[in-house]
């Protein structure tokens, strides 16, 4: 199904001419061009709606993922100082006190 030649818009006004009368043509045009201006106004709200939930999805799922890094990040320090290893600085003040 192609686009539509003068011709055939031609036709399609003459009939709707006949069928609806002069006096009715121009509300019946004003009527068809408000219902087409609502549903533009509505597909594209559906389509920022689509978009914002889109986006909202992989921002969570961002989230997510920074979440595990930071809790696998914070289970290797912990387990970094639950080592009995003495660090070097309590080890020098240690060596300290006994000389004094």
């Amino acid at each position: 199904m192609g686009s539509l030649g003068w011709q055939e818009i031609i036709i399609i006004f003459v009939i709707a001419l006949i069928v609806f009368g002069p006096r009715k043509l121009p509300e019946l045009g004003k009527t068809i061009g408000k219902g087409l201006a609502e549903f533009k106004k509505a597909s594209n709200e559906l389509k920022q709606t689509w978009d914002d939930e889109v986006r909202l999805d992989k921002e969570k799922e961002e989230m997510s993922q920074i979440l595990k890094e930071t809790s696998v990040q914070a289970s290797d320090i912990l387990k970094d100082e639950s080592s009995p290893a003495v660090p070097e600085e309590k080890a020098e003040t240690t060596v300290e006190k006994k000389d004094s």
